[in-house]
């Protein structure tokens, strides 16, 4: 890590956030939401101190870090922008300045509902998530710890999407799920997995019904089947291939018992001619940042990586899992 580096930027950072502190106040988008969450500030407690993360520091890392990362963008830094984010995160911020020759959008943010599990002190790796209007959309963000702080996962809530309402305890702590916890229709641990799998199988496949249909899920692997379909009449070969990466995936309780989950997904597709090499095969539009010229002769290799939220049902009242967030990039194409 290039401590230097980072320093300067926190400089600014603060330097920028005293400035906006100093000027006049103007009015912050809110979340669009009534969930009830810890503010930007909440008093301390005496128990506060023995947990590995409180919300005063937490509202301190998400301010830190809008900040940060717009004075970034507007440098066009993407090697010191890559040390505050991690995981899916980071290879999607590392597309955001590739695709536009250094001149990422700059992001407007509205003020943070926090939701900071209470970890023992000794956590190693403690974690907390913040609802946050972004750009204008409500979005679900995690911040993971690992020698220092860093954005691990964001996801624009849909539209129409109500936010969740996690379970907070009388001081405001949320609860975080264990990888395996079996108070849920889904574990964390495998919500990754069967996602894939309803995303490449759809309503035929064996995990259909616990997750439920939509855009991203059954209405994927429909489209994957037409493309597929589509690829074979024009002599190519073509799939499209779901997998759930190693990156940390995050759970909260939620008020109902259930839990809303934070995870991420990759998808490699990939179309071979099958013919002649003058069956060309076109570039997506999406791509031309990575591939420059419009078609390819022999194939044709895109990743994307995606990252959802998802609200989980609990045990006691089963029934199918829901996406209500999601946020992804095409983040890698080859061909030849």
């Amino acid at each position: 890590m290039r401590v230097h580096g980072r320093r300067t930027a926190l400089a600014l950072a603060v330097a920028l956030l005293a400035s906006a502190c100093s000027g006049p106040a103007g009015p912050a988008p809110a979340p669009a939401a009534a969930t009830r969450g810890v503010s930007a500030a909440p008093s301390t407690s005496p128990t506060a101190a023995a947990t590995a993360v409180t919300p005063v520091e937490a509202a301190q890392v998400f301010a830190t870090f809008t900040a940060t990362d717009n004075v970034l963008r507007d440098g066009g830094d993407l090697r010191l922008a890559m040390e505050y984010v991690r995981d899916a995160e980071a290879r999607l911020t590392a597309v955001a300045f590739l695709s536009t020759d250094g001149e990422p959008p700059r992001r407007r943010w509205g003020p943070p509902i926090l939701y900071v599990p209470r970890f023992p002190a000794s956590e190693q790796a403690p974690w907390f998530s913040v609802l946050a209007t972004r750009d204008g959309h409500p979005t679900m963000l995690t911040f993971a710890k690992a020698g220092d702080w860093r954005l691990g996962a964001a996801a624009r809530l849909l539209s129409g999407q109500e936010a969740p309402r996690i379970q907070l305890d009388p001081e405001g702590y949320a609860t975080a799920l264990a990888p395996d916890d079996k108070g849920v229709t889904i574990s964390p641990q495998y919500m990754g997995p069967l996602h894939a799998t309803v995303a490449e199988a759809g309503a035929e496949g064996v995990s259909a019904g616990l997750i439920g249909s939509g855009p991203y899920t059954t209405e994927v692997a429909a489209q994957i089947t037409a493309d597929r379909e589509r690829a074979k009449k024009n002599g190519f070969s073509y799939d499209s291939i779901f997998t759930a990466n190693d990156h940390p995936v995050y759970g909260l309780r939620t008020q109902d018992g259930g839990a809303v989950i934070q995870y991420s997904l990759s998808r490699t597709t990939t179309t071979t001619t099958k013919t002649a090499e003058d069956d060309y095969i076109p570039v997506p539009a999406t791509a031309r940042w990575a591939i420059d010229a419009p078609v390819v002769r022999r194939n044709l290799r895109i990743t994307e990586v995606h990252q959802y939220v998802t609200a989980v049902p609990p045990s006691t009242a089963p029934a199918a899992a829901e996406v209500i967030g999601h946020d992804g990039a095409l983040t890698r194409a080859a061909g030849q």
